[in-house]
């Protein structure tokens, strides 16, 4: 399963799990891009179906991960990728409503697909499974105005390691891809300049998102008694480490 699978590194990534043999369920907000996923797959011969949903919404998850269970009768993998940012506004004048959007689609949402992802793979025969966080370079540092951003993909580390402790006795593996400017709609504008933490605008280096693509086959391609906890995957001259 793939949240936010109905565009950028989502869709991606799913177009290349069905390309290894992987029968996709595809969950996003708005049925149109997931359904297009879906179709891309089908036309390559592969498997997959589209279910909307909302993962902040315990209903709408449950109903999900219900249709993955009558649909293909075990989950194998869940690629927790379904994310949102605030608006880029004064941390002082950002409103409830902007922080808690924000928490409920990149933190709470994981969670929720993370807990029903454990009740399916702890019973199913082979036992077990495999669970990937898209989290951010902002796990690590955070840019300017991003503070429910930030906050959600610092905690989404904390569920990451809570996961893979608690996921253990079951068999279920849990690890974080932290993805840095790669090429996708969300990052055209880095090439017009975004602010740095100086007060300065400036433009930066983006990565082919097929290199993050490649991470995630990786992970996802591994056998369960071995894991990728933490990979970071970034633009080699973006402005992360160090002091800019």
């Amino acid at each position: 399963m793939i949240t936010g699978a109905g565009s950028g590194i989502g869709r991606a990534a799913a177009l290349a799990l069905a390309a290894d043999g992987w029968s996709l369920a595809l969950t996003g907000r708005r049925p149109q891009p997931i359904e297009e996923t879906a179709r891309k797959i089908r036309e390559s011969g592969g498997r997959a179906i589209a279910v909307p949903c909302d993962v902040g919404d315990p209903d709408s998850v449950r109903n999900l991960f219900a249709k993955v269970r009558e649909t293909f009768g075990r989950l194998d993998l869940l690629f927790n990728n379904a994310g949102t940012g605030g608006p880029p506004k004064l941390l002082e004048d950002l409103t409830y409503e902007q922080w808690k959007r924000v928490v409920d689609t990149n933190l709470t949402g994981a969670f929720l697909c993370t807990q029903e992802a454990f009740r399916i793979m702890k019973e199913q025969d082979p036992r077990g499974g495999r669970i990937i966080n898209n989290g951010s370079v902002s796990a690590h540092a955070p840019r300017p105005n991003s503070a429910p951003y930030t906050s959600t993909k610092h905690a989404l580390t904390g569920l990451t390691k809570s996961t893979s402790l608690d996921g253990r006795k079951y068999d279920i593996a849990c690890g974080q891809i932290d993805i840095g400017n790669a090429a996708t709609e969300m990052t055209a504008r880095m090439a017009q300049g975004i602010p740095q933490a100086n007060g300065a605008i400036m433009a930066e280096p983006t990565m082919d998102l097929s290199h993050v693509v490649e991470a995630i086959r990786y992970m996802a391609n591994l056998p369960l008694d071995a894991n990728v906890q933490f990979m970071t995957v970034m633009a080699t001259k973006m402005p992360l480490v160090g002091r800019g």
